[in-house]
Parts: structure tokens; C-alpha cells; sequence
């Protein structure tokens, strides 16, 4: 792969080569001698089949889980986002050791290694939200607790200069994977002045219980500016965090 110099950039194909735009700047590469048909039907690419058909799953199986949280990602997410969950997602179905090659799936994987995920990978809520805070799901009764002690908001809180005010919100789901449905329910704190201390904060999210889908928790922290008696979302919320802290497969 070589990268355009210059100050003409050529988009599309010349010949043999084939020049393109990327976040990267422009690149150029050779136009390759392999066709559609060539890799659904020749036995040489039977695995490239498997990986694609797994990776599509991957896709599809992150925009599921993008869209039972869609309230709040919206408000905390970063440009590569949805890459970034592709390939979790992606891990989550290799680590499938039921299912055969090309037929890996979510349900079968090992839901659990996205806990961690930070939607906004600018804005990771373990660098954002020090204060200690307990995490738990209960799929017997549906009921998905978030719990912080009380906590100076200054001290515990990496907010970005300007920041009055913040909240707290959570969400969980029950996210069906192969008929591609959810449940999701969702809570907040008011908004919390940055200078003073919180009292104990309970955050409760109820799903139905006895669920069998997997089950998701996430918790973020949005950031505010007071002016005038008016809060504003500060920087259109580019500094706000959102992390997936708590899994629950149900295997």
C-alpha cells in the first residue's frame, strides 16, 4: 500500500490502480485479480467464507447492542466506535467453542469480554469517574443496581475545565441476538453540582424477570455548564463517558 504525495488526489481506478481516501490521507494500492463469485464458490477461500460470514455476524450483533443503547451512546461515542465494537464482538463469537467454524455465534461466545468497553475511547470512564461504585444483576428478579457512596465530586471526578454540573445515568438490557430484539430500561441522577458532595446514589434499571437472553449493564457520567440559571451539554458531550460494566451471559 503506498500513499498519494502531491497536490492532485486522484479517487477511483486508473488501469491496474485503483486510489482511494482514507482517515489516514490517500492511498493507492493494485487492483487485485480476485472477483466476488471466485470466493463464494472455489474451496481455496472456504475459510475466508467462515471468517466473513462470522465477522458479519460480528456487525450485526454490535448494532443490535448499539441500538438497545442508542439513548445513551448517542451522547458518548467516539468516530470509530462501531469498529471498535465489530471487532469485540468478533472475539466474543471466536470464542465460541460449541459451534463449528463459519456458525460462531454471541449467544454461544463469551458475552463477559465486553466488559470494559468504552463507547467514547476519549473519554474512558475509568480515567473520568474515580469514585468506587458496586455493580450487580440479578436475572432471577431483573433488577440491574449501580451503587456509589457518597463522594466529593471534585476530588473523585476528572471533569474538563468549565464543568458545573454532571449526571450519572445507566441502562441496562436484555438483548435477544438471534431474533435481533431487545429490552432496555433506563435511569439518571438529577443534575449534581461538581463542587459539592453526592449523597449515597442508587441507580435501579428493571428488566423482566427470569430472562434467558444476555444481559447488559452500563454506566456513564455527562457533563454540564450552568449559564445563567441554564445547563448545557459542554462540548456537545465529547468529554461525556460510557463504559459496559456488567455482563451477564446467562451460560
Amino acid at each position: 500500500m503506498a500513499k498519494q504525495k502531491g497536490l492532485i488526489k486522484i479517487d477511483g481506478t486508473l488501469g491496474d490502480i485503483t486510489f482511494y481516501q482514507t482517515r489516514d490521507g490517500y492511498l493507492v494500492r493494485e487492483k487485485g485479480n480476485l472477483n466476488a463469485q471466485r470466493i463464494l464458490s472455489d474451496p481455496a477461500f472456504i475459510r475466508t467464507r467462515e471468517n466473513n460470514a462470522e465477522f458479519g455476524r460480528a456487525g450485526t450483533a454490535g448494532k443490535i447492542l448499539r441500538n438497545a443503547f442508542r439513548a445513551q451512546v448517542q451522547g458518548a461515542s467516539d468516530g470509530r466506535m462501531v469498529s471498535r465494537l465489530t471487532t469485540e464482538m468478533f472475539r466474543v463469537i471466536r470464542a465460541d467453542e460449541t459451534s463449528d467454524r463459519g456458525k460462531r455465534n454471541v449467544i454461544d461466545g463469551e458475552a463477559e469480554l465486553l466488559e470494559g468497553f468504552d463507547f467514547n475511547a476519549s473519554a474512558k470512564l475509568g480515567t473520568t469517574l474515580y469514585a468506587p461504585y458496586t455493580a450487580t444483576i440479578d436475572r432471577s428478579t431483573g433488577v440491574c443496581t449501580i451503587t456509589l457512596p457518597p463522594f466529593l465530586a471534585a476530588s473523585l471526578i476528572a471533569a474538563p475545565g468549565g464543568t458545573t454540573h454532571f449526571k450519572l445515568v445507566s441502562a441496562a438490557a436484555s438483548i435477544d441476538f438471534e431474533a435481533q430484539s431487545f429490552v432496555q430500561d433506563s435511569s439518571e441522577t438529577g443534575a449534581l453540582p461538581l463542587s459539592a458532595e453526592t449523597t449515597l446514589t442508587t441507580l435501579t434499571n428493571t428488566l423482566a424477570a427470569a430472562s434467558t437472553h444476555p444481559l447488559f449493564l452500563v454506566l456513564g457520567i455527562l457533563f454540564y455548564q450552568e449559564v445563567n440559571g441554564t445547563l448545557y451539554p459542554l462540548k456537545n458531550g465529547a468529554y461525556n463517558a460510557l463504559s459496559l460494566i456488567k455482563v451477564d451471559s446467562g451460560v
